[in-house]
């Protein structure tokens, strides 16, 4: 699969992901928005996320008001979005920062 087919798969599980997730917490500052490969997570005062694709680096970036930027590139050999600099997933990161935010401490996030 190609990173474009990658990338946008990837972008709408996550969406999905979220905008079910805040439909179930009924949390009035938890809010999803996605236009133009743009995903944008408000969640109250812990603060908002941003992830994006960039197609020139062949990434998906992230701005994370916990952990700050992160650059991942996706890996065949682990089926997975991975950060050069930390080795750790997309899919694990965003799912370690939204328990502790959130308090849910058996929040799956379905991607890798």
């Amino acid at each position: 699969m190609n990173y474009h087919k990658l990338s946008d798969q990837t972008m709408d599980e996550l969406v999905t992901f979220l905008e079910d997730l805040g439909d179930a917490m009924e949390m009035e500052d938890f809010d999803v928005e996605y236009t133009q490969g743009v995903l944008t997570l408000s969640v109250g005062e812990a603060g908002t996320y941003v992830v994006n694709k960039q197609p020139p680096n062949q990434q998906i970036w992230i701005s994370s008001p916990v952990s700050g930027p992160e650059r991942f590139d996706f890996r065949k050999d682990h089926d997975a979005w991975v950060c050069r600099k930390t080795g750790g997933t997309l899919g694990r990161l965003l799912e370690q920062e939204l328990r502790d935010i959130l308090g849910m401490g058996n929040l799956s996030v379905p991607i890798k």
